[in-house]
């Protein structure tokens, strides 16, 4: 469809009649991996079905009444229907799968929640090789989407207010606003990939995590390069992050909250190797080893069950 590639978020309404027509039924194994609607194929009985879900839809579960307040009013009347019929079909799909891998413990008491399935946890992976620690530059670090959830204004007028300096790495919507209240100690330099960004994250001084996110790899990117991380204390990070040996937390997504916790980082003498050896737990050959012990073992107890049918 025109421009299906970049506006895909614009052709919601036409996701569930697109996923539906992918024919799969030959397959004897199929893995979804999701925060859509990737799994609501309509699969053939004898096909084994694993979703690795990483959250069920934000916008019309966890954060529908966030995404609605964003809307205009005809745009709010419209999503309100929308999104019911969106939540009918998501849940009706959620039963087709067999079994559910969940990237965190967050991510399954939403499964949970929303579509009463158990599922188990396996971490999103971290390429531990790929970064390494060097002395800091002074600045503190944000990387992520910039979007309304990710809170990258939060970090952007605490730092205003402390006057200190934070490099903020990605791209979105909101940037040009953020542009315009950045002070001259805060440098906004777009989305960064490869060798550059290791580079900003070894020589940071700290990472800043303001939003709740589902899981969150950046700030195991960062404690990779042996960086401690200031983080919010809800979502994934709660699972991640370990407070006083990895970085340190703040309870509230406010100004005051973020800076009480940035003057907390700057006074702890971190260990590096500490931190490091905590974010290789979730590097990504135990990730690897832990998903091909589970898919091997659930599909051997679909066919086994197939049989005895």
């Amino acid at each position: 469809m025109p421009f299906g590639v970049k506006r895909y978020q614009q052709y919601l309404p036409f996701h569930p009649f697109a996923v539906e027509q992918f024919d799969l039924s030959n397959y004897d194994l199929v893995i979804s991996s999701e925060s859509g609607s990737a799994k609501g194929f309509v699969g053939s009985p004898d096909t084994c079905h694993i979703c690795y879900c990483e959250t069920p839809m934000r916008y019309i579960w966890n954060m529908y009444h966030e995404y609605k307040r964003q809307l205009g009013p005809l745009k709010r009347v419209f999503w309100m229907f929308l999104s019911n019929y969106l939540r009918q079909w998501d849940y009706i799909n959620s039963q087709r799968v067999d079994y559910f891998i969940a990237n965190s413990k967050n991510v399954a008491r939403r499964i949970m929640r929303y579509y009463n399935r158990d599922a188990v946890v396996i971490n999103c992976p971290v390429d531990f090789k790929r970064f390494r620690h060097e002395k800091n530059d002074g600045y503190y670090l944000f990387v992520g989407q910039l979007i309304p959830y990710k809170k990258a204004d939060l970090a952007v007028c605490a730092f205003n207010a402390m006057d200190k300096r934070l490099v903020v790495i990605g791209d979105g919507h909101e940037r040009k606003g953020l542009e315009k209240i950045a002070g001259p100690n805060i440098e906004i330099v777009g989305e960064k990939r490869g060798e550059e960004l290791v580079e900003y994250y070894a020589r940071c001084k700290a990472f800043i995590f303001p939003g709740e996110e589902d899981f969150g790899i950046t700030p195991l990117e960062a404690m990779a390069s042996g960086k401690p991380v200031v983080a919010y204390a809800r979502g994934g990070a709660l699972e991640t992050v370990v407070d006083g040996k990895t970085g340190v937390f703040f309870e509230e997504q406010s100004v005051d909250s973020l800076i009480a916790a940035v003057k907390r980082v700057e006074k702890i003498n971190w260990d590096v190797a500490s931190i490091r050896s905590h974010a290789i737990q979730f590097d990504k050959s135990v990730t690897r080893e832990k998903l091909q012990m589970f898919i091997l073992d659930k599909y051997k107890l679909f066919r086994d069950d197939l049989r005895n049918c």
